[in-house]
């Protein structure tokens, strides 16, 4: 199958390669770092905003394929710590969109059975979107579905110091009888930690755009994840790509620093 996305005025063909085979493992938590929404509105000479708006509709349509595809988590880079420093307009629209986005999608997302959860440094967010990711986490609590967790003001190596100081405080606490330092006992106080065990690490990382780069996400988490990297933009991104980047999952022999197996080798 062949896929168009405009670039610079230009369009550039992106085959999707990799078969997606359903009978196959599906990774079970999917991080993605959305990016294009600025270039995609650009390339259609509309303000970048249009971008934003057109991309909460691709997190909607990925949502509902990643939960019926049977993803247990899907994790969304939607607002770094560092996307402060964008223009005044643009990040005022950014806040607003949550708003927005939960008052319109909860109501889909109950009927999915999708629980929202978000983690990031929420406490430096605006009120009215404070309220509406309140409002969101709580209206669909009660939800057994996949998770939808959205990364909204935040950056990783906050996210490390922030833990490791928790941490150093929560240990002080036992004087010279210090127990040992465990990865589980940091992973516990990182942001995923809300997660059980065997969710907290991606075991796949999409970015769209054509970047390769991981932009300060989940750092200490995606130290095992496959990667996978397209030239499509946020808002162009559909189902079809999401099957391609799990097929190229699907392909991958994941050894974890390991040797293959003879079965492999054979």
């Amino acid at each position: 199958m062949l896929r168009f996305f405009p670039q610079k005025d230009k369009y550039i063909k992106e085959a999707a390669e990799h078969e997606f085979d359903p009978s196959l493992p599906i990774p079970q938590h999917i991080a993605i770092i959305m990016d294009g929404n600025g270039r995609w509105a650009q390339n259609r000479r509309l303000p970048r905003v249009a971008g934003h708006k057109e991309g909460m509709e691709t997190v909607k349509k990925i949502t509902k394929h990643a939960s019926h595809l049977g993803v247990k988590v899907l994790t969304l880079y939607a607002f770094s710590t560092e996307n402060w420093k964008r223009p005044n307009e643009e990040v005022d629209f950014l806040m607003q969109l949550p708003v927005d986005f939960f008052d319109t999608f909860v109501p889909e997302l109950i009927k999915e059975n999708v629980q929202v959860k978000v983690m990031g440094f929420t406490d430096s967010l605006p009120a009215h979107t404070q309220e509406a990711v309140k409002r969101a986490i709580d209206q669909t609590k009660d939800n057994t579905g996949m998770i939808l967790n959205f990364a909204l003001n935040y950056g990783s190596r906050a996210e490390i110091l922030t833990a490791v100081q928790a941490l150093y405080e929560e240990l002080s606490a036992y004087g010279e009888a210090l127990p040992e330092l465990t990865e589980d006992m940091l992973g516990t106080h990182l942001m995923t930690g809300f997660l059980p065990n065997a969710l907290r690490d991606p075991e796949l990382v999409i970015r769209t755009s054509g970047e390769e780069r991981i932009s300060n996400f989940l750092l200490w988490q995606i130290a095992y994840s496959e990667l996978f990297f397209t030239k499509a933009l946020w808002p162009d991104f559909d189902s079809a790509l999401l099957e391609d980047a799990i097929g190229s999952f699907q392909q991958r022999n994941r050894r974890f620093g390991g040797l293959k197996t003879k079965e492999e080798e054979e």
